[in-house]
């Protein structure tokens, strides 16, 4: 019962990210908040649904943001990336978290090439001085946090269909 719990809150809570990222370009601090303490609090129940530990949710979540925290100081993501990241590290812990960068590189690359293409904006035009990186207008052009939170929540879709999460 316990793991159904932590599994809709891990739904909801990407859902919302999700929403917000792809909606706003914005993930709300309390957002990010309320998902790191139901990660840590799933896995000191012993309920997490990705089976992390909380000595592992707790590495994940340092891994995560010191990895990604570089790429902020160099306005390549936005801060909300970075806690995201963190908060799946606490989630899903340091192993899955190279996979799910990948996913989510690859996914935005595919969202901002596509991007460009249907608004014919050249490759130069993305790096104006004084914006972020990769933006259109005044803001992000790729939810990343949205690409971040989507293969997770995928993953444990498929984990509850095989029998992974009980």
């Amino acid at each position: 019962m316990a793991h159904l719990f932590s599994t809709s809150i891990f739904f909801a809570w990407a859902t919302l990210v999700a929403a917000g990222d792809i909606r706003f370009r914005l993930v709300r601090n309390s957002l990010v908040v309320v998902g790191l303490v139901a990660a840590l609090a799933s896995a000191l129940a012993n309920a997490n649904p990705f089976g992390i530990s909380t000595g592992q949710a707790l590495i994940g979540m340092l891994v995560g943001f010191g990895s990604f925290f570089p790429l902020f100081a160099f306005r390549i993501m936005g801060a909300a990336d970075v806690k995201v990241f963190a908060v799946l590290g606490a989630w899903c812990g340091l192993s899955v978290l190279p996979w799910l960068w990948v996913v989510a590189s690859l996914a935005a690359g595919v969202h901002v090439l596509a991007l460009m293409m249907l608004t014919h904006t050249p490759l130069g035009a993305l790096w104006s001085r004084g914006s972020p990186t990769m933006a259109l207008g005044a803001r992000r052009a790729t939810p990343y946090a949205a690409c971040l939170v989507v293969p997770a929540a995928i993953w444990l879709a498929y984990l509850v269909v095989t029998g992974g999460v009980q």
